[in-house]
Parts: structure tokens; C-alpha cells; sequence
């Protein structure tokens, strides 16, 4: 007979506990049972719960704190950014980067410096000169946003825009696939308005006119 290999079983034992923390035996930041314990309600050895539990907790769901023992950090396992970015639809992605370029414009109107405020007047002509094709012109203006992110001063909201970049590039695409224009001078218009309150160091301006801009996308979906 084969014998049963350790991994295997620390993975079934990992998805009986998140099963039971699923089902709500432990709540969010209570303290799983000790080894000898969980050991035979699991029908494995205390080395098995340990493995099962270092699972876990690579995957967020558990903690281990020394001397204290073994806490709820999560109530499921989460799927991965790609994952959810590949499955995201175009009103998600536009979404998201209302969240994201929202506050981040807010907080570039406080922060910006001189040479930022250029690099983003030089990317908003870069973006209105690259009209040759779609991708082009999704590239110029993913280059511009940027600008305004990087702005912002805020490594994690840069980290998030950077990370979200290839779905959204691929949803723009899309959607003015769909629509069919772009580049137009009221385009143009609309970006010089959010840079200008950018350069007026109006957060609040800067924040409405993202806003309405990206709401606006949405909106040509019908």
C-alpha cells in the first residue's frame, strides 16, 4: 500500500479548518484550539495540524503569535489581484480607478512639485499628439494618470495604480473599441481642467473633475 504523503494531508486538514472558520466555529480574531486538540478532530498528528496551519496562514487566514497561539486574521481565502483583475469587467475597472485616481488627484493638488506639474502638462500633449491608433493613445493617457499618481506622493496608491495598469489598459481599450472616439479637443479640455487644479492647488476641484471624468466613461457604455 502507498503511503498517505504529508502534503496532501496538511492540505485536506488546512480546508476542514477553513471550512469550520467558513461555517463561523471561530470568529474573526478568535484563538483556534491548541495542537493536541485539533490533532484528533482532524483524525491527523500534531505535525499535520502545524503544516495545515502554516498553510493557512500563508494565505492570511491564520496568524501564530508567539506564546499567545493561533488567531483568525481572515474569514475566507481571497483571490489573487490577477484573478480578480482577469475577471473584472469594464464598469469594475472604471470603478477601481475612481478609488485610485480619485484621491490620488485630491492629494497631487497638495503635493505636487514644479517639475511634476510640467510632466504632467507634457504628458496631457504627448496624450492628444498619440491619436494613430487606440493602443497608442490608451498608452498616452495611462502615462498621464500616472503622472498625476505619482504626484500624489503616495507610494501605495502608485503600487495600486501601477499593479492595476494591464487590465485597465486593456478595458480602455475595449471600451473605445466600443464607443469608437477619441482624442477629441473637449477630451483634451478635460484633462487640462483636472491638471489645472492640480496647478491651483484646489484638492477638492482636482478630486470633482476625476470624478466626473472617469464617471463619464461608464456612461458612454449606454
Amino acid at each position: 500500500m502507498t503511503p498517505v504523503r504529508r502534503e496532501p494531508l496538511a492540505e485536506q486538514a488546512a480546508d476542514a479548518l477553513l471550512a469550520r472558520i467558513r461555517d463561523g466555529e471561530w470568529v474573526l480574531g478568535a484563538k483556534l484550539p491548541g495542537e493536541t486538540t485539533l490533532a484528533p478532530q482532524l483524525g491527523v498528528g500534531r505535525s499535520t495540524v502545524r503544516e495545515a496551519i502554516r498553510h493557512l496562514a500563508g494565505r492570511g487566514v491564520l496568524a501564530s503569535r508567539q506564546g499567545a497561539g493561533v488567531f483568525v486574521t481572515a474569514l475566507d481565502v481571497q483571490d489573487g489581484l490577477d484573478d480578480v483583475l482577469r475577471h473584472a469587467d469594464i464598469t469594475a475597472v472604471v470603478e477601481a480607478r475612481i478609488a485610485i485616481e480619485v484621491e490620488a488627484s485630491s492629494l497631487a493638488a497638495e503635493r505636487r512639485t514644479p517639475a511634476e506639474l510640467r510632466a504632467m502638462r507634457r504628458a496631457v500633449d504627448h496624450r492628444q499628439e498619440r491619436r494613430a491608433s487606440i493602443e497608442q493613445h490608451v498608452d498616452a493617457d495611462t502615462a498621464l494618470h500616472r503622472a498625476i499618481v505619482v504626484a500624489a506622493h503616495s507610494p501605495l496608491l502608485t503600487e495600486l495604480f501601477d499593479g492595476f495598469t494591464p487590465r485597465s489598459r486593456q478595458a480602455m481599450i475595449e471600451l473605445l473599441r466600443i464607443d469608437g472616439a477619441y482624442g477629441s479637443e473637449a477630451d483634451r479640455d478635460v484633462h487640462d481642467d483636472i491638471v489645472d487644479a492640480i496647478a491651483d492647488r484646489d484638492p477638492a476641484v482636482a478630486a470633482a473633475r476625476a470624478r466626473a471624468h472617469l464617471r463619464s466613461l461608464t456612461a458612454r457604455l449606454g
